[in-house]
């Protein structure tokens, strides 16, 4: 038996995918959440094999939450799903410890054989995404983009490049606003950019807005 939660803030996704999830004699559905708040009271309370996550649930976003639960709950696996860009995200949370990530353009049937995948211990990403990574060049070029940049450094830019301030990137990654402005650099550095608006520019092009 496969003990899955999910968590996402939509009522109609959550619904959506339990009644796709309990449609399988081995899984079970614990229980869903719509905020990181009510993940961590939940996992304080239940112990499931599979967290569902949805890459940018409320309060805290996707890859920060995931880093939580990994330092916290080291024994739970979590599969993200998302309507963001595959090509950027996937990596990064691979990088950041998920066991898969999964497309909500993907069909039905995926769900129900990623969430298997993960809660056997196995990884899960899409054929589509594979397909990608094999062949086509402009996900080569964003992955020489990742061997240039930390996991950390993309959740920032991705950020900035939202049009959230020091401030606001400060307290959704629960970082000071110093160490906002040294990464806000070190992008440039890296990047080889000198001002905001060409960093900006580098985040569009790599669909990170």
């Amino acid at each position: 038996m496969i003990n899955i939660l999910i968590a996402d803030n939509h009522p109609i996704v959550r619904l959506g995918i339990k009644e796709v999830l309990n449609t399988v004699s081995d899984f079970k559905v614990l229980g869903d959440v719509s905020t990181t708040t009510e993940l961590f009271n939940a996992l304080e309370k239940v112990k499931p094999d599979v967290v569902l996550l949805e890459m940018d649930i409320p309060e805290i976003n996707g890859i920060a939450t995931l880093r939580k639960m990994k330092k916290e709950y080291p024994d739970v696996k979590v599969l993200i799903y998302s309507g963001q860009s595959e090509d950027v995200y996937a990596l990064s949370t691979i990088r950041a410890g998920a066991f898969g990530y999964l497309s909500k353009t993907s069909d039905l049937d995926y769900i129900i054989t990623a969430v298997k995948k993960v809660g056997d211990g196995k990884m899960f990403i899409t054929n589509e995404l594979a397909q990608r990574l094999a062949f086509d060049e402009g996900t080569q070029k964003q992955r020489r983009f990742f061997r240039k940049l930390s996991t950390r450094e993309v959740e920032v830019l991705k950020l900035l490049a939202s049009g959230k301030r020091n401030k606001d990137v400060a307290e959704g990654l629960n970082l000071n606003e110093k160490t906002v402005s040294t990464y806000k650099s070190r992008l440039m550095k890296k990047l080889n950019v000198d001002n905001l608006v060409d960093l900006l520019q580098q985040a569009k092009a790599l669909e990170l807005y």
